[in-house]
């Protein structure tokens, strides 16, 4: 490679100083939600944590919203993150063996990291709206394929097309039938039905344990969510047709 070009294929010193130091002012946010809450954030704490003013934060971050959806898309990768090591350990297992882990590396980074987790989905932060089509979205569709990819796996479009959702009105199948990429495809309307259906259930008990809802269970939460799991599986399973089996051609 000439000189020339690899000046240019490399960032700048500037570049790169900045990108360090937008990486510890999100790292010194973090720790503030962790520490504080995700409601109590504060730019003027986070730079003063730095030793930096709150203008100078402001040059790395126009606003209050720049430096939370950069904390938004953070935490969606890092969950998955955790999600595609939770299923990488199991590789080589059935899809329904994926599909738990995928589920329960979920759960763990949850309850792991509460604050990052209320950031995401607990009560909205005033006066904050994401960028459509912006780092978060793009972050969370990332998790919602590694479920669907673990969640559907071995069935064909057709199959999934024919799943038994009871009678799902045309204005639904219309809304539905964009949401989800599926090979060259999307994915059918009633298997989107399911996805989000079995989404709500998964999440509704994540949520309920992470925020100290279930704690009268005690240590046997995880037991409970394997259990839920599990059978939210095998019903969505039980609602998709089989495969038709080929019938030899006649002599």
């Amino acid at each position: 490679m000439a000189a020339e070009e690899y000046a240019t294929a490399q960032p700048s010193l500037r570049e790169r100083r900045r990108a360090v130091a937008t990486r510890e002012i999100v790292d010194a946010a973090e720790r503030h939600v962790a520490e504080h809450g995700p409601h109590a954030l504060s730019l003027r704490a986070v730079a003063r944590s730095l030793g930096m003013t709150v203008q100078g934060l402001y040059h790395y971050f126009p606003s209050r919203d720049a430096l939370v959806t950069a904390l938004v898309a953070k935490a969606y990768e890092d969950l998955a993150d955790a999600v595609t090591s939770a299923v990488e350990a199991v590789a080589d297992e059935p899809p329904a063996q994926r599909f738990l882990a995928a589920a329960e590396g979920y759960r763990r980074w949850a309850v792991t990291h509460v604050e990052r987790f209320q950031l995401l989905y607990g009560a909205p932060l005033r006066q904050y709206e994401a960028p459509a089509e912006g780092p978060t979205t793009l972050a969370m569709r990332r998790m919602g394929t590694i479920f669907q990819r673990e969640m559907f796996d071995g069935f064909t479009t057709a199959q999934l097309a024919a799943a038994d959702t009871r009678a799902l009105s045309p204005a639904l199948r219309a809304q539905l039938a964009p949401l989800f990429p599926h090979g060259a495809d999307t994915l059918p309307p009633p298997a989107t039905a399911l996805l989000l259906g079995a989404w709500g259930h998964l999440h509704g008990l994540v949520v309920l344990e992470a925020f100290g809802h279930t704690s009268f269970v005690g240590a046997h939460q995880a037991e409970i969510f394997r259990m839920a799991m599990r059978d939210l599986l095998d019903g969505i399973h039980r609602r998709i047709p089989a495969q038709p089996e080929e019938t030899s051609a006649a002599p």
